[in-house]
């Protein structure tokens, strides 16, 4: 094992691209990756371009008529074919589609290659993380599912438990879809409830097949919950079920769309609080898998002033040299958000809210609080499907 970490990172990659207009903006890539080169991290990790997936890696989680049609769709964006969720809003068919998809993908499972034969403790592919693709169709402007084939690789290569735990604001609905039959796969996503967000799924209820029970966790949160909430769940239901699996790999997903400030949501979480989750990700993988983390991007539609920051502290978190929340963003960055988009960049690292708090669990339940019922619920619904006290 090298030591250090590696970024998954081909500037290709900004050419998954919607269009004007479309909230998936590829200027938030670009922009992490200077930031994350502003602040030097770049010399702290090993910088890697892998190469696209290929028909064979798509296979293990896109069925073969699906990914014919994003081919068909990539080389003539009009003929694509709604009924795979190409050539809608969300998911607007563009010339290149196939092979871009394909890159991000790509990253994400040369990521959990590196990460399983050690040659990286830890990779991140910020790129990556998108959750929502199905099986057999686009959806919430995904693709290819990335975090999905990239769990589905480390099964191939021989891994027996893989605990995947998403903290985007929306439901990883697309790797629970994937893995909802396998109890060697525990997904936990943490997102906005569904009944004020898409895709309207990530109930409690759904726990996994009958042949996995317990094997799919959902923690739906209420509209407007903020930092020290957002934590307090997050801390009451993951640990507990990651020390459980005893998962030999963790692979997360690290949308930005909580953040109060993220336009297609209704979440109130701080880029303090979004670090603050990325930490204790980092140190679950040193507890419980020996330091075998891959860590994904996700959503998040404040390109500007909070994707890049958030991504960037990822980077610095797994490459074992955090930046400090106070830190100041180094001008150049600035300069640079400004000639791309005419907006000003942030001034700092931090919201303000360093360093963030939360109740633990033990402490101070409140049956009339809609959080604590959320979490509850959660709870009541999984743990005694895995033997523990709920």
């Amino acid at each position: 094992m090298s030591g250090r970490t590696q970024l998954m990172w081909d500037e290709a990659v900004t050419g998954y691209d919607f269009g004007p207009g479309h909230p998936m903006d590829p200027v938030r890539l670009a922009l992490t990756r200077k930031l994350v080169g502003a602040f030097g991290l770049d010399r702290e990790v090993d910088v890697v371009a892998a190469e696209p997936a290929g028909d064979s890696t798509l296979r293990l989680v896109h069925r073969e008529d699906y990914i014919e049609a994003v081919k068909a769709a990539s080389a003539d964006p009009a003929a694509a074919d709604e009924s795979y969720g190409l050539g809608t809003l969300d998911d607007p068919a563009f010339a290149g589609m196939h092979e871009m998809s394909a890159l991000i993908a790509g990253q994400s499972v040369a990521a959990a290659e590196a990460v399983w034969r050690g040659d990286a403790p830890h990779a991140v592919n910020f790129t990556g993380g998108l959750h929502h693709a199905m099986p057999g169709g686009a959806s919430g402007f995904c693709i290819y599912n990335d975090a999905a084939l990239a769990i589905a690789r480390l099964l191939e290569m021989g891994a027996e438990r893989v605990a995947y735990v998403d903290v985007d604001v929306h439901h990883g609905d697309g790797v629970q879809t994937a893995f909802w039959d396998d109890p060697r796969v525990l997904t936990i996503s943490v997102h906005e409830h569904p009944r004020t967000l898409f895709p309207q799924t990530g109930w409690p209820q759904e726990t996994g097949a009958e042949t996995a029970a317990g094997s799919a966790v959902n923690l739906p949160l209420p509209a407007g919950t903020g930092d020290e909430g957002w934590l307090r769940a997050f801390h009451a239901v993951v640990p507990e079920l990651i020390a459980d699996f005893r998962p030999e790999v963790l692979v997360t997903q690290h949308g930005a769309d909580t953040h109060f400030e993220d336009p297609l949501a209704h979440l109130a979480v701080s880029v303090d609080a979004q670090r603050a989750v990325q930490v204790a990700c980092h140190e679950l993988a040193h507890a419980h898998t020996g330091g075998k983390w891959v860590a994904l991007g996700g959503g998040g539609y404040d390109v500007v002033g909070v994707v890049p920051r958030s991504w960037t502290h990822l980077v610095g978190i797994a490459a074992e040299r955090p930046v400090e929340p106070e830190a100041l963003i180094p001008e150049e960055w600035r300069q640079e958000v400004y000639a791309r988009t005419r907006q000003l960049g942030p001034m700092r690292m931090t919201d303000g809210r360093w360093p963030v708090s939360w109740a633990h669990w033990e402490q101070g339940y409140d049956p009339a609080d809609r959080l604590d019922q959320a979490v509850l619920a959660t709870r009541r619904a999984v743990f005694p499907m895995r033997g523990m006290l709920a």
